[in-house]
C-alpha cells in the first residue's frame, strides 16, 4: 500500500499500538472484537490490524463506557454512527455523479408548472413567459331594484 492509497480505514496498527493509542488494554480490544464493537482487519497470519477509524471508535467506546452506557447501548450508537458515515459518503458520491452528469449533458430540458397546472418543458436557463393580460374586475353595481 502506497502513502497515496492510505486513508482513515487503512489497517496499520497491531493490537499493542492500537491499545496504546486508545488508552485501553489489549485484552479489552480482543473482547470488543469478539463482541463486534470494533472489528479490525486480519493479516494473512490472522493477527489484528487496526485503522485510525478503529482507534477513534475505541476511544469513543471508552468515553461512552465512562459515562455509564452499557456495551449493547454503545454497540447500537456505533452502528448508527457507522450508518450515518456510510450514508454521508454515498450522498457525496451521488452529488458528484449528478454534477458530472449535468456538466456532460448541457442543454437538457427542465420543467415548470404553467398557470393552469400544466407541465411546460424548457431548456436549461430559459424562463417561462409571463402572461401580460389585463383583467378588469368590476364589483356588482347595486341594481335600482335593490335600492
Amino acid at each position: 500500500m502506497t502513502v497515496a492509497e492510505m486513508n482513515e480505514f487503512s489497517p496499520l496498527f497491531p493490537i499493542a499500538t492500537a491499545a496504546e493509542l486508545s488508552g485501553l488494554h489489549p485484552q479489552t480490544l480482543r473482547q470488543y472484537d469478539r463482541l463486534g464493537l470494533v472489528s479490525p482487519r486480519r493479516t494473512a497470519g490472522h493477527s489484528r490490524r487496526y485503522s485510525m477509524r478503529d482507534v477513534a471508535q475505541l476511544r469513543e467506546i471508552a468515553r461512552l463506557s465512562a459515562e455509564g452506557l452499557n456495551l449493547e447501548g454503545i454497540r447500537r450508537i456505533l452502528e448508527l454512527e457507522n450508518q450515518v458515515t456510510a450514508l454521508a459518503l454515498r450522498v457525496r458520491e451521488l452529488e458528484s455523479a449528478l454534477a458530472d452528469e449535468l456538466l456532460n449533458r448541457p442543454g437538457r430540458r427542465v420543467f415548470a408548472a404553467g398557470s393552469e397546472g400544466d407541465v411546460i418543458s424548457l431548456r436549461a436557463g430559459e424562463r417561462v413567459r409571463k402572461q401580460n393580460q389585463l383583467v378588469v374586475w368590476r364589483p356588482f353595481a347595486p341594481r335600482s331594484a335593490d335600492k
